[in-house]
């Protein structure tokens, strides 16, 4: 019988969801990618904000009016958060919280649907659109942002055994993966509740000790769990240029009433001790705007901030007020025109500055990761430092690295020569 399995949110998510698939083949189950032709619909969803919570909603309904016979499984945060709501809605047989989340495939399961032949052996090759994996190491988080149900919705911080790690990575290099991306709620605490000392550098050196993949990229960082030791890691060139650091405000009271435990000029260190260390690195960030206080001062001091440290990107989102976080009770809250036009101004200054972030590697070779050939007969792959290029090619280039001559700006894509 088969599956169909879909992902919001973060990347963590997506881990999790490649790891159901693959649990779901060794039962027998048939993967498929169309929801028409799923008996069973499992969707991981996410509530981090207010207009995720809408798209977990609108992805259930738009799976039952696709195919009204299957069955849905609503796994993760927003089954979490309104588990009543979710199993209200047609078509929604299970509702499966993140305390049960890995538990989901004995959850979901239907006499009928499985077969009594013996499961046939996991395959971990990759899918024909995917050329990286996502490897799940940690979950859970135990700082106390004030405006982030993510750590009332995944609980405290706990991380898979090193062994484990290592043991997925290798077999992900054996299938043919190129590139594996280490994610977690709290990707920087790895370790902590095992008792190790600096965990997370510890992990990325034995992955690359012993392991053989090509290429190993981190995920979202909170600055705090780093250090200038940190970035000797990258003397090793296949662990990826690219650093997510979410900010989150460029103004200290803001950070001070997010309950954040950075500063902007702690920031600001951290930020070019890692450029110092790592050449063409790439730095994005979260930003969120309008939260609770954040008058036009502030606001226009975090603007500012964002434009000087000159990320290669701005992930911006307006405050979502959370609740049962300490956010959603304070006073003086932004009105909801106000978060948007400086959230519009914000991404403006987003766009400027990958634009100058991309411009800096024409004419330069890097080495491309491709992954599929689009409709219209470009195949588009990523540099190390996260750089999207596209190309023209007769042969097949999926889940190659390629070295590339980066030729010129197009439709703010970067368009690639292979060199052979």
């Amino acid at each position: 019988m088969n599956v169909y399995l879909h992902s919001l949110g973060c990347r963590l998510n997506q881990s999790e969801i490649d790891t159901l698939a693959q649990e779901f083949a060794a039962m027998d189950y048939v993967v498929v990618g169309d929801p028409a032709q799923a008996d069973v619909c499992v969707l991981n969803t996410c509530a981090v904000t207010a207009r995720a919570e809408r798209k977990s909603l609108g992805r259930v309904r738009a799976l039952h009016q696709v195919n009204p016979a299957a069955r849905i499984a609503i796994v993760g945060c927003y089954a979490t958060l309104k588990p009543k709501e979710c199993a209200a809605l047609p078509g929604v047989a299970w509702v499966v919280p993140n305390a049960e989340k890995e538990q989901t495939t004995k959850i979901v399961t239907l006499p009928s649907l499985r077969s009594p032949a013996p499961p046939p052996p996991c395959s971990l090759a990759p899918p024909l659109s995917r050329t990286r994996a996502f490897v799940k190491v940690q979950d859970g988080c135990d700082n106390h942002c004030t405006y982030c149900i993510v750590r009332l919705l995944r609980g405290p911080s706990r991380s898979r055994p090193v062994s484990d790690v290592v043991a997925q990575v290798q077999a992900l290099v054996e299938a043919g993966y190129q590139e594996a991306v280490l994610t977690g709620a709290n990707l920087g605490s790895y370790g902590r509740d095992l008792g190790l000392a600096d965990g997370l550098r510890m992990l990325v050196e034995t992955l690359l000790a012993r392991t053989d993949l090509p290429r190993l990229r981190l995920s979202s960082l909170e600055p705090w769990d780093l250090d200038q030791n940190f970035f000797a890691l990258w003397e090793n060139p296949r662990l990826c240029r690219q650093l997510h650091l979410p900010l989150q405000s460029g103004c200290d009271e803001t950070l001070r009433r997010m309950g954040r435990r950075i500063t902007r000029q702690a920031f600001d260190r951290l930020v070019k001790d890692a450029r110092a260390a790592i050449p063409d690195l790439a730095v994005t960030t979260d930003i969120i705007v309008g939260f609770p206080g954040e008058d036009e001062a502030a606001f226009r001091a975090s603007y500012n901030f964002a434009a000087e440290t000159e990320f290669a990107r701005l992930h911006v989102f307006p405050y979502s007020r959370r609740p049962g976080t300490s956010a959603a009770r304070m006073t003086d809250q932004v009105a909801r025109r106000v978060r948007d036009a400086r959230a519009d101004a914000m991404r403006e200054l987003s766009a400027e500055q990958a634009l100058r972030f991309r411009r800096r590697f024409v004419g330069r070779e890097m080495a491309v990761l491709w992954e599929h050939r689009r409709a219209d007969g470009l195949w588009p792959g990523l540099t190390d430092n996260y750089l999207r290029v596209v190309t023209q090619a007769e042969g097949n280039l999926h889940n190659r690295l390629t070295n590339t001559r980066l030729l010129a700006l197009q439709n703010g894509h970067l368009m690639g020569e292979v060199i052979e």
